[in-house]
């Protein structure tokens, strides 16, 4: 959703703004670990057409995604409570609470048409600047329209409002009602890394990660698993269980690690070390069903991507088991 569609839902300001000279020099909005709790998914489109680069000209993020997503490794990990952190200096000019943390569906993506930011704050900077952060826990927040904040203040927790399926703070950074990628503020398209840009300390970047996670009924193509028609979400009790993940730009000795949990318990876990990994690949595994077939239910595996000790991404992917 774009900023400008989010802030003329839930009001413009109507108290002067605070005036700083320069642009705000931010910090982490969320109250976790890079490397250890949490990663950087996806960085803003700096690719103007159709498709996506992220601001080294790399793959990590979405056609047209207007901000950077600080990703948690679980649902668990959300449910635990992660704070969500004013990334700067401001006041609160606007904010919105009451939405259901539900994972986006095909069938209730209407519904939110509108609200995709969720439940969602924005800060105001002063001299144009504003930061928006979205995705947050329904009725987690902490603060009032009008209130001044300091960098590292708690708005609220991390949820799953809006448009997302996956537990994650998404902050959009706004000059003048514009876009602006605070890891490439000077608005070049892409390139070398530059300095920190509008960051204190700008996260380090890497290009490894992973497309996408999913469940299959038998170790799938790698080209079905690119084109999605290795992905079943639905299943008997009498098929295999078989989780991938796919992979891009792992180095040698990363490990993917392939975790799977049902009504019963955990299923299955396995880690996989690339020895010699290509620019795509994916790896599987499962388990065949056992005597008598998988208790109905809903499945949920994770596929979690590392270099040594330093967590590079993960991805879940759900399947239900029908009677």
């Amino acid at each position: 959703m774009s900023p400008s569609r989010f802030a003329a839902l839930i009001g413009a300001a109507l108290w002067a703004a605070p005036s700083f000279a320069e642009p705000p020099q931010l910090t982490l909005p969320i109250d976790c670990t890079l490397g250890q709790t949490c990663f950087i998914e996806d960085y803003v489109d700096a690719d103007p057409g159709p498709g996506q680069q992220d601001y080294t000209c790399g793959l990590k993020s979405r056609d047209d995604h207007r901000g950077t997503d600080i990703t948690l490794p679980s649902f668990d990990a959300m449910e635990s409570g992660v704070s969500v952190l004013a990334a700067a200096p401001g006041r609160v000019a606007a904010l919105r609470d009451g939405m259901a943390d539900i994972a986006v569906t095909d069938d209730t993506r209407d519904s939110i048409r509108g609200r995709e930011c969720g439940n969602a704050v924005r800060l105001d900077h002063g001299d144009g600047w504003q930061t928006l952060y979205c995705h947050m826990k329904n009725g987690s927040l902490t603060v009032r329209e009008g209130q001044s904040v300091a960098a590292g203040d708690p708005l609220g927790l991390v949820g799953l409002s809006g448009l997302t399926n996956n537990p994650h703070i998404h902050l959009t950074v706004l000059k003048d009602g514009q876009i602006t990628d605070p890891f490439r503020p000077d608005g070049a398209r892409c390139g070398a890394a530059p300095d920190n840009g509008l960051w204190k300390t700008a996260p380090a970047y890497t290009p490894t990660g992973l497309f996408t996670a999913g469940f299959s009924t038998a170790v799938p193509s790698l080209e079905d698993v690119q084109t999605g028609a290795a992905r079943v979400t639905q299943t008997t009790p009498d098929e295999p269980l078989v989780l991938y993940g796919h992979a891009f730009h792992a180095e040698p000795n990363d490990t993917l690690t392939l975790t799977a949990s049902g009504p019963g318990g955990e299923i299955f876990a396995r880690t996989v070390t690339l020895i010699d990994p290509q620019p795509q690949l994916f790896r599987a595994y499962g388990r065949r069903s056992p005597e008598g077939g998988w208790p109905a239910g809903r499945y949920r595996g994770y596929v979690t991507l590392k270099r040594g000790d330093t967590l590079i991404a993960a991805r879940h992917a759900d399947i239900t088991v029908s009677p």
